[in-house]
């Protein structure tokens, strides 16, 4: 191999298990959802099964990545819904896409608005009233020391996530009921930043002196150390919404 791999050993983008995946996917349809959309769909893994369990609906992927937007397409030809899903390279903000019967948006609220208010505002806009939101969300499980902030993502802040009440409140304000709420264990966050890192590990420990080895190494050491610090700090909401009358 002569280029760093892809991330292949993750099958979401995010620590979600199959085992709450299975479980979120029969909560979403248990309503027979005949839209979805999917905010930031990425390759769209969640949106299909939620299709494959829902024959009677259609799905609408977002992203702005082409290469997760293929992957998509592919996935979807493969398990034979490509047509009942289509994957559009497109922003979300004020997205036209709606309403849905059943709007995922698993970490990726910042589409929607660069406040989570104003992003919730639009999740309730983008869903039929008797439909249901997966809304996806870091909080933090408790406040991080300035150490820990200074070691995270570049200029890290306090303030760049919530407490998990107050997550759930701003959700209440903007028009939803939190009908189930679960967040990720830390065994799903291990098994998300390995499989994250895991594939290029290996091509690192086998081609060390590779042109791209040092500035790759670089990336990966960089990103290992920043989820080491947020590791039991940073939290990951899986909040299903019912929208109010």
């Amino acid at each position: 191999m002569t280029t760093p791999p892809h991330r292949s050993r993750l099958t979401f983008h995010g620590p979600l298990s199959e085992t709450r995946a299975d479980a979120l996917v029969q909560r979403l349809t248990r309503h027979h959802p005949t839209t979805v959309l999917d905010i930031g769909c990425g390759s769209g893994e969640l949106m299909l099964r939620v299709l494959a369990a829902a024959p009677e609906a259609t799905g609408t992927g977002v992203d702005l990545d082409p290469d997760d937007l293929a992957r998509g397409r592919k996935a979807a030809a493969d398990r034979g819904l490509a047509s009942r899903a289509r994957f559009l390279e497109e922003s979300a903000t004020a997205t036209t896409r709606g309403p849905a019967d059943l709007v995922l948006c698993v970490g990726s609220s910042q589409a929607l608005g660069d406040r989570l208010p104003e992003a919730l505002g639009e999740l309730r806009r983008l869903v039929t009233d008797h439909g249901r939101v997966l809304l996806g969300e870091g909080f933090w499980q408790r406040t991080p020391t300035p150490d820990e902030l200074s070691r995270m993502w570049p200029d890290a802040a306090v303030t760049d996530h919530h407490d998990l009440a107050t997550l759930i409140g701003l959700a209440v304000e903007a028009g939803f009921r939190p009908e189930w709420t679960e967040t990720a264990s830390l065994d799903e966050w291990e098994e998300f930043e390995s499989g994250y890192l895991a594939d290029t590990e290996v091509w690192l420990a086998e081609n060390p002196r590779h042109p791209l080895a040092e500035e790759t190494r670089q990336r990966v050491d960089r990103h290992r150390a920043r989820w080491l610090a947020y590791r039991g700090v940073l939290g990951l909401a899986y909040l299903t919404l019912v929208p109010t009358a």
